[in-house]
C-alpha cells in the first residue's frame, strides 16, 4: 500500500510559474521593438546604397533582432494571458524558454549567414562609401546602447546564498533562545545558525560561570515520537553541541542540569530561505543576448570600417562581419544547450535534490526515487518515492517538510511503509 499525494490543481494550489519580473519584462520587450524595426530599415538601406557588408550584417541582425523580439514579447503576453489554463500541465512558465530556444536558433541562422557572405565579398570586395556607412554604423551601435539599458536589471543570473530569519515573539523574545531557571542560575539554550549549521548552545545568563559538558544531557522529541541526543563540547563560556540539528526545529527538548531535568519547547519558525534556485528568465536572457550580439557586430563593423578607410584594407570589412558571426554562433550555442535542457526537463538543479534527499535522511526515511525539474524562473518541480518505518508518516508530512525549501513550487510524494516494497531501510 502506497500513500499518494498531489496538492490538486482545484483545491487551491495555482500553477503559475512564471518569473517575479514577468510584466515588467514584457514591457521592456515591446519597447525594444519598436527602437529595432525603425533602426533595421536605415540601416538595410543605408548599407545597400553604401556598399557596406559589415553595416548590411548589422542591419539583418537588427531585422531578425526585431524579429526575436516580437518572439519574446508574445511569448511574455501568452504565458501571461494563459498562466491559469488547465490545458498546461505544469503552467507556462517555460513558453520563456521555448521563445529563448528559438531565438538562439535565429541567432544561429545569422551567425552562418553573415560568415557566408563575409566569404563572397573576400572573394569579390565592394566599394565602399565610408563618409555615409560609418555614422549609419555609430547610430545602430547607439541604438543597441539604449536597447540593452532597457533590458537591463532583469535576473540574467543566479541567486545564491542561505540566511535564516529569526522571528521574535510579543515581548522581543528571540524564538530560537530559551531562558531556564535553574539550580545553577538562569541558563541559556539557544538554536545557533549564523553563517553555520544549526547546533545548540547552553549558557549561564550573564557569563558569570561556565557548565561542564560531562553534566549536561540533551534529548530532542519530535512530533512523531522521534528522540535524538546531544552531547557537548566546551567553548569560552558556552558549551556547543557535536552534531547539528536537523530540520526542522520544532521539538519538545529535555534539558539535564545538575540539579535536575528541565523541558522547553521549541517552534518551527518561519524560515527565511535564500538557497536560490535558477531564476533566470531565458525569454530576457535571449533578448538580452539579441542586443548585445547587435552591439557587437556594430562595434565590429565601426572598427572595420575606420580601418579599410584609413589604410585602404577593404578586407577588414568581411573581417569584422566574421568576428561578429563567431561572437554571435558562441552565444547562441550557449542560449541553445540552456533553454534545450530546460524544455526536454534535463534536471537543472543538484543542490535542490541534495537537500532534498538530506532532508528525507535526516527525519530517518529512505529517498528511493527523486525527480527535480525547472518549472519556469525560480520555480522547480519534485517528484519523490518514500520509504518510511512510521506508520503515521503520510504524505502531507513530507510535503510539510520539503514545502520550506525556496523555489520548490510544485511537489508530488509517494510513500510506502516499509514492508510494503522490498527495499532495505
Amino acid at each position: 500500500m502506497t500513500d499518494f499525494y498531489d496538492t490538486p490543481f482545484w483545491a487551491g494550489h495555482d500553477h503559475v510559474f512564471l518569473g517575479a519580473g514577468h510584466e515588467t519584462n514584457e514591457r521592456k520587450t515591446w519597447a525594444v521593438i519598436g527602437i529595432c524595426t525603425a533602426m533595421m530599415l536605415a540601416e538595410i538601406i543605408g548599407g545597400n546604397l553604401f556598399g557596406s557588408l559589415a553595416l548590411i550584417a548589422d542591419g539583418l541582425h537588427m531585422s531578425t533582432h526585431a524579429g526575436a523580439m516580437l518572439i519574446a514579447a508574445l511569448a511574455y503576453t501568452y504565458a501571461r494571458k494563459h498562466a491559469n489554463d488547465r490545458r498546461f500541465v505544469f503552467g507556462t512558465g517555460k513558453l520563456g524558454d521555448l521563445a529563448g530556444f528559438s531565438s538562439a536558433i535565429i541567432l544561429a541562422m545569422i551567425a552562418i549567414l553573415i560568415a557566408y557572405e563575409a566569404i563572397v565579398r573576400f572573394m569579390a570586395p565592394v566599394a565602399i562609401d565610408f563618409n555615409e556607412a560609418i555614422p549609419i554604423a555609430v547610430v545602430g551601435l547607439l541604438v543597441n546602447i539604449v536597447s540593452a539599458w532597457l533590458l537591463s536589471g532583469g535576473d540574467h543570473g543566479h541567486q545564491h546564498g542561505h540566511s535564516h530569519g529569526h522571528a521574535h515573539d510579543d515581548h522581543g523574545q528571540d524564538e530560537e533562545l530559551r531562558r531556564i531557571e535553574t539550580a545553577v542560575g538562569v541558563v541559556e539554550l539557544s538554536i545557533f545558525e549564523d553563517g553555520v549549521p544549526p547546533v545548540f548552545r547552553i549558557a549561564l545568563e550573564g557569563g558569570n560561570s561556565s557548565l561542564s559538558a560531562e553534566n549536561v544531557t540533551l534529548t530532542t522529541i519530535r512530533p512523531d515520537g522521534a528522540r535524538q541526543q546531544f552531547r557537548f563540547a566546551q567553548k569560552s563560556g558556552y558549551l556547543e553541541s557535536n552534531s547539528e540539528i536537523p530540520e526542522p526545529h520544532g521539538f519538545k527538548v529535555t534539558l539535564g542540569l545538575p540539579g535536575g531535568v528541565h523541558a522547553v519547547e521549541f517552534e518551527e519558525h518561519a524560515h527565511v530561505d535564500t538557497h536560490g534556485v535558477d531564476t533566470r528568465d531565458h525569454n530576457m536572457r535571449a533578448a538580452y543576448i539579441h542586443v548585445i550580439a547587435d552591439a557587437a557586430v556594430s562595434v565590429m563593423a565601426i572598427v572595420g570600417l575606420l580601418l579599410a578607410r584609413e589604410f585602404g584594407w577593404l578586407w577588414m570589412d568581411p573581417l569584422a562581419g566574421v568576428i561578429g558571426a563567431l561572437v554571435i554562433a558562441n552565444w547562441s550555442y550557449g542560449l541553445i544547450r540552456q533553454t534545450g535542457a530546460t524544455l526536454v526537463d534535463a534536471s537543472s538543479d543538484s543542490r535542490m535534490e541534495t537537500r532534498v534527499k538530506a532532508a528525507i535522511e535526516e527525519a530517518g526515511d529512505k529517498l528511493i526515487d527523486l525527480h527535480v525539474w525547472r518549472l519556469g524562473p525560480g520555480h522547480l518541480g519534485a517528484v519523490l518515492s518514500v520509504v518510511t518505518q512510521k506508520q503515521e508518516r503520510n504524505s502531507s508530512f513530507y510535503h510539510s517538510l520539503l514545502g520550506r525549501f525556496k523555489g520548490l513550487s510544485h511537489i508530488t510524494v509517494e510513500v510506502h511503509p516499509v514492508g510494503t516494497i522490498h527495499f532495505d531501510i
